[in-house]
């Protein structure tokens, strides 16, 4: 076989490989395949104002409660009085955009260090948090995650 027919034979077998991966690999789904509301509806609030309603546990565990408080310190500036968001500055994060399926306790660890980039919501990317340790996150998380299980985002 000369070079030519070996190469030939090399590119149908490298595109016959690739066809199969592509075949094979599992459908992605769209970036804003969660459900949030529409923009229109987000024109309707007032700016600030919380974007959903939240119903708060009866009682929170004690991880929680510690968590509730660094969260008013640090995160409800902008993410809203138990994290409710506010229109025209952030998301809320008692959402299922939120849940832990899609967004993990890791992803919110990850967030505070290093910022987000926008793509679920109109509000711009999230910067980097300051002054709080991983332990801090963790406690942020739970309060967050035992305020979405009473929303019943699970």
């Amino acid at each position: 076989m000369d070079k030519r027919g070996r190469l030939v034979g090399i590119v149908l077998v490298a595109g016959l490989g690739l066809a199969i991966w592509q075949f094979m690999r599992p459908a992605e789904q769209p970036a804003a395949s969660m459900v949030h509301p529409d923009r229109a509806s987000l024109t309707d609030l007032d700016e600030g104002a919380p974007i959903v309603e939240v119903r708060l546990p009866v009682q929170l565990s004690t991880e929680a409660t510690i968590g509730k408080r660094a969260f008013e310190a640090k995160c409800a500036a902008c993410h809203g009085a138990n994290a409710a968001g506010q229109n025209g500055v952030a998301p809320p994060l008692i959402h299922r955009t939120y849940e832990p399926s899609h967004h993990s306790d890791e992803a919110f660890q990850m967030a505070v260090q290093n910022g987000v980039r926008a793509h679920h919501w109109p509000f711009g990317n999230m910067p980097p948090v300051e002054g709080l340790t991983r332990a801090d996150v963790q406690y942020i998380v739970r309060y967050v995650r035992e305020v979405q299980r009473e929303n019943g985002i699970n």
